[in-house]
C-alpha cells in the first residue's frame, strides 16, 4: 500500500504533487487545505482522509475533523495539523503513525515504534526550505516514510 501524505497546501495543488502520488491508493492532507478543490482534486487519484489545520475557517472546511484516526492495511494512523496538540499516547492506543503538518518544515522520526510524519509544505517555503509532499509504504506491519522534494 501507498500513501501520499500532504499539508499546507493553503488553496495551491502543483501540477507535480498528481506525477508523485500517482500510485497512491490512498492520500491524507494533514491541515491548512485552503479549499475544497483541493480535496476534490486529491479525491481524483485516491481516497483522502482531512483533516482542518490553522488557516482552514471557511464555512467548507467547518465538517472537517481537527484530528482523525484512519486504518490503512493493518496500521492506525492518527492524523492531525499541530503536533502541539497531540491528545494521546499513540502506543498505548494502537497508533503505528502520526501524521502533522503546520510547521512547514519536514520531519521523519521514530519514537517508541510509532512513526511521527511530517511532509512539510507543498505550497509555502519557510526558513529557505523546499516544497515537498510525503509517501509511505506500507507492507504488513513494516511502513517505509520518505519526503519527496517537488521540483521547483
Amino acid at each position: 500500500m501507498i500513501i501520499g501524505v500532504i499539508s499546507d497546501t493553503h488553496g495551491i495543488l502543483h501540477d507535480e504533487v498528481f506525477d508523485l502520488f500517482r500510485e497512491a491508493t490512498h492520500i491524507i492532507h494533514a491541515g491548512d487545505i485552503g479549499s475544497p478543490e483541493i480535496i476534490a482534486a486529491l479525491g481524483r487519484l485516491a481516497p483522502v482522509t482531512a483533516v482542518r489545520g490553522n488557516t482552514d475557517n471557511s464555512a467548507w472546511s467547518l465538517s472537517l475533523p481537527y484530528k482523525e484516526m484512519v486504518t490503512l492495511g493493518e496500521l492506525g494512523f492518527y492524523v492531525l495539523h499541530d503536533l502541539q496538540q497531540l491528545d494521546l499516547e499513540p502506543q498505548a492506543a494502537g497508533v503505528h503513525a502520526v501524521i502533522s503538518g503546520h510547521t512547514h518544515q519536514p520531519e521523519i522520526k521514530n519514537r517508541s515504534g510509532v512513526l511521527y510524519f511530517n511532509p512539510g509544505s507543498a505550497s509555502q517555503r519557510r526558513h529557505g526550505g523546499s516544497l515537498n509532499v510525503g509517501r509511505i509504504r506500507i507492507s504488513g506491519h513494516k511502513i517505509h516514510a520518505e519526503i519527496l522534494q517537488l521540483p521547483f
